[in-house]
């Protein structure tokens, strides 16, 4: 038996859907498959919700949205046939109890947290339904029967022993295609409806492989598995075929939106692979978690968190104050802040935590009034926060026994003029963290990347304005030379750039010489001071020159 589960943009369209259904028909064995809500669907539940706390009456739109979403995904899938009149009385059905929910908050003006999670849930209550009809064969299981949590310290937590026992009971006799809705469970103790989380699909599906030992969980996107890089920002990112259990982690801890971290946990005592795959290129082997890899690369990939900042706590000496850390920690543990990043400096005066910047005011503020009387008494400082930063985690196996990849790492930035404001590696054998300015992130990153996976040549960027008799000389030399320089020099030259005093032509993957005047004609955009300079800086490509 495998798990297979689908994301939301996986089922959030017709076409999505069809690959759904064909992915799941396909299969030559026993499977569970399950399903998040249509995209978007659940950010509509939560925002209608929000309104009608609110007293606005723009909660009825937001239902009306939802309505009509799934009335167009039935039509679509089913017609006018018996089928979509078979599974439309089931939808309508939670769509009224909806109704019911957002008229009671609207009349009560505030969430109570068992009516959010009942309305936070219907998403996938709703997509399950639509799914089990389209998918021949299928049965539907409700979580909310097998999927239980408890509560603990105003935390929900899964309820493991019984949420395992209760698995096994529900799947005993289980064959062929089974449809189960993703994010939602019921207290183990009061009965009602509660979720694990954003992103709680995937843990859904872990839950159920781990408890059933399947032999495979694959978690079904739109993306074609982990990436060396955000494929946004490093246009020649590539898959990462194999990874670790602990290097995803890492990767998923930094921003790597591939997964819901926690969703790990629960396969990886039992050494069940993981498989991240693409519903809309299901042809990609894509990439397999596992325990252990056989792969020999010392860098496996880079994540980024794009806006935090540092907060900063420091005395002449920490030497004689007992229990900074902690205090430092339980006050923002008060406040429930998450710190990504800690760094202290050897001499006890300082540390420093990294933390996202919707949290940063409320963080300073609770540590400010922890330790306001060595505030008070300059034994402390007042906290410092600084801004406007982006943390870059370069992660691989054992990089803490890899010989030269700091060496490496902090000579290719600082080639490219980017300062480190603080960085970390600790304990940790399978990332090295560096914050840096938030302006420097795309070129940081690109940096990275070319030095650890494309270090075959050393590369220079050309910007060149001015495409007359001397500059055009000039790139008629590049053209003749470039071949000879990259085979007996190790050096790559790329023009990404060329100007006239009329037309520009940028290009970050380059531009062909023999052709570049026609290109200029068909392509070229008329050129100003400023815009120049503003799309050479964005571009943000390492080693960058202008001529």
């Amino acid at each position: 038996m495998k798990v297979l589960k689908f994301g939301g943009t996986s089922v959030g369209s017709v076409e999505g859907l069809t690959s759904v259904k064909n992915i799941a028909e396909s299969a030559q064995e026993a499977e569970i498959i399950v399903v998040s809500a249509f995209s978007g669907v659940t950010e509509s539940l939560l925002r209608g919700a929000s309104a009608a706390s609110e007293g606005d009456i723009a909660f009825r739109s937001f239902y009306d949205e939802i309505c009509r979403r799934h009335e167009e995904m039935m039509s679509s899938l089913f017609g006018e046939s018996s089928r979509r009149e078979r599974v439309s009385g089931q939808v309508h059905l939670l769509l009224d109890e909806l109704k019911s929910l957002y008229e009671g908050v609207y009349a009560l003006r505030v969430i109570p947290k068992k009516t959010g999670d009942q309305i936070a849930s219907m998403g996938e209550r709703l997509s399950s339904l639509i799914i089990a009809e389209l998918i021949e064969g299928a049965v539907r299981h409700d979580s909310l029967n097998f999927i239980k949590t408890i509560e603990v310290s105003g935390r929900t937590l899964l309820n493991s022993s019984l949420t395992e026992k209760m698995v096994r009971n529900e799947f005993a006799d289980a064959n062929g295609i089974s449809i189960v809705p993703g994010f939602i469970a019921t207290d183990s103790v009061t009965g009602d409806i509660t979720t694990l989380g954003r992103g709680g699909s995937d843990y859904t599906a872990s839950i159920i492989a781990a408890a059933l030992d399947a032999g495979s969980l694959e978690i079904w996107t739109d993306v074609d598995g982990f990436m060396t890089a955000d494929p946004r920002i490093v246009k020649d990112s590539c898959i990462i075929d194999e990874i670790s259990f602990a290097e995803a982690m890492e990767l998923c801890h930094f921003g790597a939106k591939v997964i819901y971290a926690p969703a790990l946990y629960p396969v990886l005592p039992k050494e069940i692979p993981m498989y991240i795959k693409n519903t809309f290129n299901p042809s990609v082997s894509g990439t397999v978690v596992r325990r252990t890899t056989r792969k020999s690369k010392t860098v496996t990939g880079l994540a980024s968190i794009g806006n935090m900042c540092l907060l900063t706590l420091s005395a002449p000496s920490m030497v004689g104050i007992v229990g900074v850390d902690s205090r430092l920690f339980g006050a923002l543990k008060s406040r429930n802040i998450s710190v990504f990043l800690v760094t202290q400096s050897s001499s006890e005066t300082g540390i420093s935590v990294g933390i996202t910047a919707d949290a940063i005011e409320k963080a300073r503020v609770a540590v400010d009034e922890e330790f306001a009387s060595e505030i008070s008494s300059g034994v402390m400082n007042p906290s410092i926060v600084e801004k406007d930063l982006s943390t870059v985690a370069v992660v691989g196996p054992e990089l803490k026994m890899s010989k030269g990849v700091a060496a490496k790492l902090f000579t290719a930035l600082s080639e490219c003029g980017i300062g480190i404001l603080a960085c970390a590696q600790g304990s940790s054998e399978h990332n090295i963290s560096m914050v840096i300015g938030k302006e420097n992130l795309h070129k940081a990153l690109n940096v990275i990347h070319k030095s650890f996976f494309h270090s075959e040549y050393r590369e220079l960027n050309l910007f060149v304005c001015g495409i007359g008799t001397v500059g055009g000389r000039l790139l008629e030399q590049i053209s003749g030379q470039r071949e000879v320089l990259m085979k007996e020099k190790s050096l790559k030259l790329n023009v990404v750039g060329i100007s006239n005093s009329t037309l520009k032509l940028l290009d970050s993957d380059g531009i062909d010489l023999s052709t570049y005047r026609e290109r200029m004609t068909q392509e070229g955009v008329s050129v100003d001071t400023a815009g120049l300079r503003d799309g050479i800086i964005g571009m943000s490509l390492p080693n960058g020159i202008f001529v």
